[in-house]
């Protein structure tokens, strides 16, 4: 890859080094490695363009976490984010449920509506705090408590009874 000038080295090194995390980030957002990867790609090819604006104005890591979230939602609206290929007939059941918690709650993440699951995503898989959380997805803190609650209602709903002693009391 030839590099033309400062920005674009700074572009290039700023995106090789938080690769891995912007992938993570995606992944867990889509829950498909080929839909993270084309995340990833739509956000780098904005990050490219707006660079220098991005560059200048501060937290890019904070930025480029909300290009990825913005991204995500805003593919969750096209119609083709609806579908899904699968490898059984639609007649057949499942062999056995998965036993793994994770993949059950990822199935269930899944289940709800895209805000919601980017809420969750970014406060207890990434670890964000309120404010951040409403950073990334530019609205107000309340707005992601309320999100994250009924998120979690969601969930308990899904997954059962069991998932009380998972999911129990209130957020954090």
């Amino acid at each position: 890859m030839v590099v033309r000038d400062d920005h674009e080295r700074e572009y290039v090194e700023y995106l090789r080094a938080r690769m891995p995390g912007l992938r993570r980030l995606a992944y867990l957002l889509t829950g498909d490695f080929d839909r993270a990867d084309d995340v990833v790609q739509t956000t780098a090819t904005s990050l490219y363009v707006k660079w220098r604006q991005v560059r200048a104005a501060g937290n890019i890591d904070a930025y480029v976490r909300k290009m990825v979230v913005h991204t995500f939602l805003s593919e969750q609206r096209r119609s083709w984010a609806r579908t899904w290929l699968t490898d059984r007939l639609p007649d057949r059941a499942a062999a056995e449920p998965p036993t793994d918690d994770a993949l059950v709650v990822r199935d269930a993440l899944r289940r709800l509506a895209p805000r919601q699951q980017a809420v969750l995503v970014l406060r207890f898989l990434c670890d964000l705090p309120v404010d951040e959380t409403a950073a990334a997805l530019g609205c107000a803190a309340g707005t992601v408590k309320s999100q994250t609650a009924d998120g979690l209602a969601a969930l308990r709903r899904i997954l059962g009874p069991s998932a009380a002693a998972t999911f129990g009391g209130g957020t954090r």
